[in-house]
């Protein structure tokens, strides 16, 4: 009776041609290998601050100018130097006829954007709302909005004399229908799928329009602010070149009566800087108020 002897069992090849050795876990008594972060490309350029950057374009545009004036390629006649508009600014705000005439224009400005925010908004709502305002409101204000409003300052002077009260209608004017269709169109463009989670949750309809519906509008509401505040201004400049005797507008005439070019860019300078301040004062509601809304801030 013979037995068979079976080969020896050798060892299976290591198929992977990985030793143990070589596995991702280090052997006792190594340190860890120091795992480096991914960094964009474009957060480890070199950043120049912002502030920098956004000041660079208006300094090279002020010193070109006055490389022109002062080469005499830009006549004084034409358009004052640097130099000489901000000895003019300086003058006019040390004999005060400047800090009077921005008092003035700001009170005017403010009385005009205070009467047009409440016009147009509450014509906003009551067309944005309810399906009737819509169509007794909406129509009128379409055809009355295509209106040029500087057309109407001479109606305006027939109606209310030559005082204040045709020059704040004109602001006024000039105010409520960019904020009408701003806040319009920020009502109507409220998801509806958010209104129908708001009544499945039992919302009245004033806990909709509280809850909902004015969130949902708040930035285009702001949106049109910013364009009324530059309507705003706009229109200051026609009001009060008509039958002015104050205000920013008023030096303008005067200076343009006396071809005083470097009058007119110090007025020019001025509205320039207040309309900035006016956008800075809504910039800063926007974020303030809309915390809420994750936007794109650009790279």
């Amino acid at each position: 009776m013979s037995i068979s002897h079976a080969p020896p069992h050798s060892p299976e090849p290591d198929i992977s041609g990985i030793s143990k050795q070589d596995s991702a876990t280090p052997p006792p008594g190594h340190p860890s290998p120091d795992l480096q972060p991914v960094v964009p490309a474009s957060a480890r350029r070199t950043r120049v601050p912002r502030w920098l950057r956004r000041t660079t374009g208006p300094l090279l545009l002020l010193a070109l100018w006055q490389l022109l004036s002062g080469t005499g390629l830009l006549p004084a006649d034409v358009l004052a130097s640097p130099g000489r508009i901000a000895q003019v600014g300086w003058d006019l705000v040390g004999d005060g006829s400047l800090p009077s005439a921005m008092g003035t224009s700001l009170r005017r400005v403010a009385l005009g954007l205070l009467l047009g925010t409440a016009t147009g908004t509450g014509l906003a709502l009551l067309s944005g709302l309810f399906r009737i305002g819509e169509d007794l409101v909406d129509a009128p204000v379409q055809m009355l909005r295509t209106v040029p409003f500087v057309g109407l300052i001479p109606l305006f002077i027939i109606w209310f004399g030559i005082g204040e009260t045709p020059k704040i209608a004109i602001i006024t004017l000039g105010v409520t229908f960019p904020l009408y269709l701003n806040v319009y169109a920020g009502i109507r463009g409220v998801d509806a799928q958010l209104i129908e989670a708001g009544e499945s949750l039992g919302l009245s309809r004033w806990g909709l329009v509280r809850h909902v519906v004015l969130p949902g509008a708040l930035p285009g509401a702001l949106t049109g602010l910013r364009y009324s505040l530059g309507i705003s201004w706009l229109a200051l400049v026609f009001a009060e070149q008509v039958n002015a005797d104050s205000g920013i507008g008023f030096l303008m005439v005067q200076a343009r009566d006396f071809l005083r070019t470097d009058v007119i860019v110090v007025c020019l300078i001025v509205y320039a800087f207040l309309g900035l301040l006016a956008d800075l004062i809504v910039r800063s509601l926007e974020r303030l108020l809309l915390q809420w809304r994750p936007t794109f801030t650009g790279r």
